[in-house]
């Protein structure tokens, strides 16, 4: 009987306790805590075991009920008995991300050299330093190589470094939405989401936690400028265009008028009950630092030298975010370095979110990669 989103167990494993985990910054960290959820039964060759990576707002409850809101998995339409990522034929694994704040260590949690949460003390991460984090959990759960590592927008940037990074670890790679690096106008948006945390008076320089008063308004405000980056033109005038919200006429005031707005401060409000606004620093800060091709001389191309892990890059015409001429990046590296790769452009009105809504032109993408790799890989589905 398939489990149902109510029966996933959360689950976590303190890592690092023997060998500090390295990190990008010059620092390590010891016995850190790893959330994770599984879903599906790993195989007794441990063959079929799928690494989902979550973007910057997600957390590990990738198809099941995210305890705080309460509210389904973000990729449920991905994943489940009989879908994309079948759960009758794979083991599905996602984790919340070092820094995170649904279990995995980051700013909120308690730094035992002080007693106290490690607010802005947390050593600065990157991308890298997640998907290191990763492969500690790997080898904890004692898998030798997932079949494939899958994930959008910074879910694609974790997939992209683990095929750079770990390429015997990582038979195929998915990376769904994403770049080699972050462009000036995304780490500039960032720039803007930070500012709003770092400007509300309950930030308190990062030392909230003890506070009745969290910098709620600033976490709100960085989540609306965020979200509107993840819709297109197209989606939002389909959506909403110029509705006024529950009234006749304007207000002639600042009230929300119109039901973008009213979508937006609803976006921003329950954004603040599930995330951490320091860990949404770090997170952002995270993806702004990464580059692969800096990371190898300034060429993408040798950050996948000689990979044997095949790939299946995915672009959607309407991202503004993550256009698919950054995509092609990818695509154009992988071939210079004759690694074994596909690529589609998803044509879609939905800009940067359609990989986490119902975009049949991606299920069948993936469900068609995945299906030709298990063959490659030996793996009966």
């Amino acid at each position: 009987m398939p489990q149902r989103p109510e029966d996933i167990e959360i689950q976590s494993v303190i890592l690092g306790k023997d060998m500090p985990l390295p990190l990008d910054c010059g620092t390590s960290i010891s016995s850190f805590n790893m959330a994770y959820c599984t879903y599906g039964t790993l195989n007794a060759e441990k063959s079929n075991a799928i690494l989902v990576c979550h973007a910057l707002t997600g957390d590990q409850f990738a198809a099941s009920r995210q305890p705080v809101t309460r509210k389904s998995g973000w990729w449920e339409a991905m994943i489940g008995a009989g879908k994309v990522l079948d759960t009758e034929k794979y083991f599905i694994v996602c984790s919340n991300v070092l820094g995170g704040c649904m279990g995995t260590t980051g700013p909120k949690d308690i730094d035992p050299k002080t007693g106290e949460p490690y607010g802005l003390k947390f050593p600065i991460i990157t991308i890298g330093d997640m998907v290191r984090a990763q492969a500690r959990l790997q080898d904890y759960l004692e898998i030798d190589s997932w079949f494939s590592v899958i994930g959008g927008s910074m879910g694609g940037m974790q997939t992209l470094q683990w095929a750079s990074a770990y390429p015997e670890r990582c038979f195929s790679a998915i990376p769904i939405a994403c770049a080699p690096r972050h462009s000036a106008q995304n780490i500039a948006f960032h720039e803007v989401g930070r500012q709003a945390v770092m400007a509300d008076p309950n930030w308190q320089g990062g030392d909230y936690y003890a506070s009745d008063n969290k910098p709620t308004a600033g976490l709100a405000v960085a989540r609306m400028a965020a979200h509107v980056t993840y819709l297109s033109e197209a989606a939002l005038h389909r959506k909403f265009g110029r509705n006024l919200q529950d009234r006749d006429n304007l207000t002639y005031g600042f009230d929300a008028d119109f039901q973008v707005e009213s979508y937006l401060r609803y976006q921003g409000i329950n954004f603040v009950d599930r995330f951490d606004a320091n860990s949404y620093l770090y997170i952002t800060r995270a993806m702004d630092y990464f580059d692969l091709a800096q990371d190898h001389g300034g060429s993408l191309s040798k950050a996948f030298d000689n990979t044997k892990t095949r790939f299946c890059s995915v672009s959607f015409s309407s991202d503004w975010l993550f256009p698919t001429s950054e995509n092609r990046d990818i695509v154009h590296a992988l071939i210079a370095a004759a690694a074994n790769v596909s690529f589609v452009e998803v044509e879609t009105d939905k800009g940067h979110d359609a990989f986490l809504l119902e975009t049949p032109e991606l299920f069948k993408t993936v469900q068609g990669f995945l299906k030709s790799t298990a063959k490659s890989r030996g793996l009966t589905t």
